[in-house]
């Protein structure tokens, strides 16, 4: 195993968008988030196939790959930069966010729940030097009509395929496709980037990517086997998106 200060890392969130009104013209290639990861030792092995940034899943009400903070901040000291760590909160309110973000300490934050957009607006204001990503659950059409409560607080969206309103709320981890036909509307519809998430394997991404155009994809369980971080599904995960992305390049 390499060490995790000396693997090459893809820069994860730079200025230019893929997808969206503002996207550029000149060909990016499509940025990869693992989340669940475990452990430093997880994480090497994303960072060795090539993520851009690493998903951190801290308690939930449901769902797979939830580890403790002290495990979250041990991962978030230890990843080296350029390589992006996200912490996955369910927290709902700002206070509560803020404070969970200064005890992991990671680059930035993926807000799991569909929370009050004035917690938004107030954590903007506490922590103005973190990323903050807006996760939106993509039940129907209706998702769209999020879009303008949060993109002003928000650095990018992450489109996922959990039922917060469930009996017990599912905000993430479900190893579900939603539809993409909303995804790519919501691309269009922001100038923020975004994340396409939700039941993504080697085998469907490319089909994911064509239609949504999203600026990066998003996978937890589409590359682990028995619950983990399997490195043959990730390397090939990987080599699908770099595929597609070569694709598109010579198309324009």
């Amino acid at each position: 195993m390499p060490d995790l200060a000396t693997v090459p890392a893809r820069t994860a969130l730079p200025s230019r968008r893929h997808g969206g009104m503002a996207a550029c013209l000149v060909p990016m290639r499509t940025r990869i988030k693992v989340c669940c990861i475990a452990s430093p030792n997880e994480a090497q092995i994303a960072i060795a196939a090539g993520a851009d940034a690493l998903g951190l899943v801290a308690r939930m009400p449901s769902g797979p790959g939830p580890i403790s903070d002290r495990a979250i901040a041990e991962v978030t000291a230890l990843v080296p930069p350029p390589v992006a760590t996200f912490l996955l909160t369910s927290e709902t309110t700002a206070d509560a966010i803020s404070a969970h973000v200064r005890a992991t300490a990671p680059s930035a934050v993926q807000i799991v729940s569909h929370i009050d957009p004035a917690e938004s607006r107030k954590l903007a204001a506490l922590e103005p030097h973190d990323r903050h990503l807006q996760v939106i659950h993509v039940e129907g059409p209706d998702a769209l009509q999020l879009i303008p409560a949060y993109e002003p607080c928000v650095h990018a969206f992450l489109l996922d395929s959990g039922r917060p309103n469930a009996p017990v709320a599912r905000l993430g981890g479900t190893g579900r496709a939603h539809d993409w036909a909303v995804s790519a509307a919501h691309v269009r519809a922001t100038e923020k980037p975004v994340f396409l998430a939700g039941g993504l394997t080697a085998a469907n991404v490319a089909g994911g990517i064509r239609q949504v155009r999203p600026y990066g994809v998003d996978l937890c369980s589409g590359v682990r086997t028995g619950g983990h971080l399997d490195p043959q599904k990730l390397f090939a995960f990987v080599s699908a998106v770099q595929q597609i992305d070569g694709e598109s390049a010579r198309a324009t």
